[in-house]
């Protein structure tokens, strides 16, 4: 199978080689600009997936993004969308609030039952689950009901 021959612009080969050269990158994009040098200086796929210990896929996909897109689209990945944050930093910081405040009438501490029901009180936090309560309070260093 004959290779398709891939030419970088001056600029682009710049690009590449501060990439491979320097600073903090994800090891992916490491690759994939090293992939692009290859295939520019007409280095064979086989040789480039033995080097480099990716598949033949990954070589494809790498140049077909840079005949479509350049460099950017090549070596960066692209940002996904994701699914959105249900509740946002407002509803945790209330959370961790009510965590520290006074337990209920008649406890020593908050247990996450007592959370969670008093976290579905809040408004806007109607469907707001014990896992949830737990994961908000694990990313401060306070302890539920420990003073």
């Amino acid at each position: 199978m004959r290779q398709t021959e891939l030419h970088l612009s001056e600029e682009d080969r710049l690009v590449v080689d501060q990439i491979r050269s320097k600073g903090s990158h994800q090891a992916r994009e490491v690759n994939r600009a090293h992939v692009l040098a290859a295939l520019d200086r007409g280095v064979p796929e086989a040789q480039i997936m033995a080097v480099l210990g990716l598949g033949r896929t990954a070589v494809w996909r790498t140049r077909a993004a840079y005949l479509q897109g350049g460099v950017e689209l090549a070596v960066f990945d692209v940002a996904r969308t994701g699914r959105p944050r249900q509740y946002d930093t407002d509803d945790e910081a209330r959370v961790t609030a009510l965590a520290c405040s006074a337990p209920p009438a008649g406890r020593q501490r908050w247990t996450m039952v007592e959370l969670e029901r008093a976290a579905r009180q809040e408004p806007g936090m109607g469907s707001v689950s014990r896992e949830t309560v737990r994961r908000m309070l694990k990313k401060t260093i306070s302890s539920p009901g420990a003073s």
